[in-house]
């Protein structure tokens, strides 16, 4: 109507016209900053280290407390076949990051050591490869990293980061860049190169006893040895000594340290602060970036050895330090559920609960266990071929969008989030390379009934250890039994399970899931690649 007003009013139709544009400017621009768009969730993915399956209450333990996690799962979605994809940390994470097979990005090993070792090296996670977090960054989202990496820091010099976590998408790093060691803490054995420093410590001493057995000699007249050659073996001893003390005695302050960023924070690290210092850079990212989309990665120190516990959590559980360090890691993770819960996000946030791989069986101090537990599966970290090695904890909470109580019985892997995520944040996975993760939506959401993965891989290095194949078309209505489903696979080259007999005979009447076993004819061949006419030959023995 104001249009068709005489000119002296123009003036005043015009100021009107401008203020009701800039609140229309406003009222749109608004929701951007301060209302989380419900179309593009914030992402909060914990992942817990070394954590066996069989810790959790909402697996089946019921004497270690964990109440927060079994909360997620009650509200939200709980994963029973989540596989990782290695029985170690940095191969599995490296899947986890970029969704892919770790023998694809180069980050499985050909050596006995499966995982980075030290800080210093020049491996790592390469340069070229895509982690969901610079896809996110890209889609406009805030991206974090608090707690472990172990993907590698520099390539050719101490400062280039070309594998650090600010180079591989994420806005801010607060953590470790290299993983807990018993060296941290320095009351155990040694984790990095035992026996390699029980061979120099013990060749030191033989020099050391042979320059004091030459010295007396000299001094006593016993040996008729020139002074010159005591002198030159007691330099060769200090030179091992050297050697061995600069390359392992101050592993502590190379590998044991924290970053903010490029900046090293504490050198070696505090460990009694390590916990508090861990949750309150978590919530403060939160806090910092509660108007804008953001994705978050807490990648928990907790339960690796050798087993950070605070005093407020020792002597709480019934199963010792671990019991411990396994509810202090619940409690850290309901600090985090509150702070999101606090700044109304809830709604708006995808959550993301899982472990890298299983839990290491093989930790003792004394009597004591340090690692975890499996449940029912055989196996654990470090051991490729066994389910309890790679089977973990999966759980997805997104209220208002996932059904909450869910149980989904279906193979899915630590591989599956990142195209998960992407797809949620609106952003396209690399087309340039092949993608082993599948979107989880159609399976949480309950479009479709079966997963989209036919063969799951596992190997142990660059070796394959067993293949899980997933039968797509089922002739039962209802899944099986989940003993039945849970463990299809096909051992080849090396067999890594016993019970073979009992294990066949449930396979032969499971096509939803079925195991081929080549126990009886693989166990008496040596370890190494399988030719075609052997598979030929073996599969028509199945």
């Amino acid at each position: 109507m104001y249009l068709f007003h005489k000119m002296e009013n123009y003036e005043v139709y015009r100021g009107n016209q401008w203020n009701y544009l800039n609140i229309w400017l406003i009222l749109c621009l608004f929701p951007r900053t301060c209302v989380p768009n419900p179309s593009k969730p914030n992402f909060l993915l914990i992942l817990a280290d070394d954590l066996g399956i069989g810790d959790v209450g909402c697996y089946g333990n019921d004497t270690i407390r964990t109440p927060n996690i079994d909360g997620l799962a009650k509200d939200g979605v709980r994963l029973t076949q989540h596989i990782a994809v290695a029985a170690v940390c940095t191969p599995s994470r490296a899947a986890f990051l970029t969704g892919r097979y770790p023998i694809r990005s180069g980050m499985a090993s050909s050596t006995q050591r499966q995982v980075l070792f030290w800080n210093g090296g020049s491996g790592g996670l390469p340069p070229n490869e895509t982690t969901f977090a610079r896809i996110l960054c890209q889609q406009g989202y805030s991206t974090a990293l608090v707690g472990k990496w172990h993907m590698g820091v520099n390539c050719q010099t101490r400062h280039d980061h070309c594998h650090h976590p600010l180079n591989h998408g994420f806005d801010y790093f607060y953590g470790m860049p290299f993983t807990l060691v018993n060296e941290c803490q320095g009351t155990d054995d040694p984790e990095l190169a035992k026996s390699l420093q029980d061979t120099y410590w013990f060749y030191t001493q033989m020099i050391i006893f042979s320059v004091f057995t030459l010295v007396i000699g000299k001094l006593t007249n016993l040996f008729p040895v020139k002074w010159k050659i005591i002198i030159c073996l007691a330099i060769c001893g200090l030179l091992q000594f050297i050697s061995w003390f600069s390359s392992y005695g101050f592993t502590k302050y190379w590998n044991c340290i924290l970053m903010r960023n490029h900046d090293i924070t504490e050198e070696p690290m505090n460990l009694q602060k390590t916990t508090s210092n861990m949750l309150k850079e978590a919530i403060a990212f939160i806090e910092r970036n509660k108007h804008r989309p953001f994705l978050l990665f807490v990648s928990l120190l907790h339960v690796h050895t050798p087993l950070i516990t605070t005093e407020k959590f020792q002597g709480r559980s019934q199963h010792g330090l671990y019991g411990d360090n396994v509810e202090e890691m619940d409690w850290m993770v309901g600090r985090i559920l509150d702070v999101v819960d606090k700044e109304e996000l809830k709604n708006t946030t995808f959550i993301y609960f899982a472990s890298d791989h299983g839990g290491f069986l093989e930790a003792h101090r004394g009597n004591s266990q340090l690692g975890g537990w499996n449940g029912i599966y055989k196996g654990g970290k470090g051991m490729g071929g066994w389910e309890g090695g790679i089977r973990v904890p999966g759980i997805i909470r997104w209220p208002g969008v996932l059904p909450a109580g869910t149980v989904i019985d279906e193979p899915t892997s630590l591989m599956d989030i990142y195209p998960t995520v992407v797809q949620l944040a609106g952003g396209e996975v690399p087309q340039d390379r092949v993608m082993d993760g599948h979107t989880l939506l159609p399976l949480l959401q309950g479009t479709e009934q079966h997963s989209r993965h036919e063969f799951l891989f596992h190997y142990c290095g660059v070796f394959l250890h067993a293949v899980r194949w997933h039968q797509k078309d089922s002739e039962y209505e209802h899944p099986p039994p989940a003993d039945i489903v849970s463990n299809c696979c096909l051992l080849a080259g090396h067999i890594l399970a016993s019970e073979f007999s009992v294990v066949l005979s449930k396979c032969r009447v499971a096509p939803y899931g079925r195991l081929i076993m080549l126990l009886q004819y693989f166990s008496q061949k040596p370890q190494g690649p399988v030719s075609e006419e052997e598979s030929v030959h073996v599969l028509g023995m199945v």
